[in-house]
């Protein structure tokens, strides 16, 4: 068996690339003064008695790069849409247009900006931390794999395999942060 093993890089790697892409998600949710309908994705609004994403409940439209629009499809959902975007902690205060909902986004303070950076970095180290819990799988595979009589010469293949592996999304991690940082801070 020792000779046939061989580490499904392929898996880590779609693995990897999914706590990319939960990092890219959780970037995309933070606000950075410019208007992008993925930041309302958080919010969820009480709806035919369970709670529901605004996108079910209405049109989320970007008209200008610092507005957002919602066009609610019932009537009697407008006053629960404006009160869950209220309640929120987006810092935005909606206005009213009939089955509208107009949602002007205010320029960044200094402040704000900081913190943003901050909660970025949290979520990068997010990512981090789920790219090394799956590294750390990769090496208790070959680990497995060394008991059940891989050659020393084999572990130590898998095992830079895997750690080049993580090196790589560790760096994607960082330039997406770094992108996303001067983003924030860009006035």
């Amino acid at each position: 068996m020792s000779e046939d093993f061989e580490l499904d890089t392929d898996d880590l790697s779609r693995r990897m690339d999914g706590a990319m892409a939960n990092l890219k998600t959780e970037f995309a949710s933070l606000r950075t003064g410019r208007a992008s309908s993925s930041m309302l994705e958080p919010v969820m609004v009480e709806a035919y008695g369970q709670m529901t994403p605004i996108n079910q409940v209405g049109t989320v439209n970007v008209p200008e790069p610092r507005m957002v629009t919602i066009n609610v499809w019932d009537k009697s959902m407008v006053n629960k849409v404006e009160k869950a975007i209220r309640e929120s902690g987006l810092g935005i205060n909606p206005q009213m247009n009939g089955t509208i909902i107009m949602l002007p986004i205010p320029e960044l303070n200094e402040e704000r900006r900081k913190e943003l950076t901050k909660v970025a970095a949290q979520y990068a180290e997010h990512a981090r931390v789920a790219v090394r819990n799956l590294r750390r799988d990769g090496m208790d595979q070959i680990k497995k794999a060394k008991a059940d009589g891989l050659s020393e010469d084999d572990q130590k293949f898998w095992e830079s395999e895997v750690q080049e592996l993580t090196d790589t999304y560790i760096k994607k991690v960082d330039q997406a942060l770094e992108t996303k940082q001067q983003e924030i801070m860009q006035v």
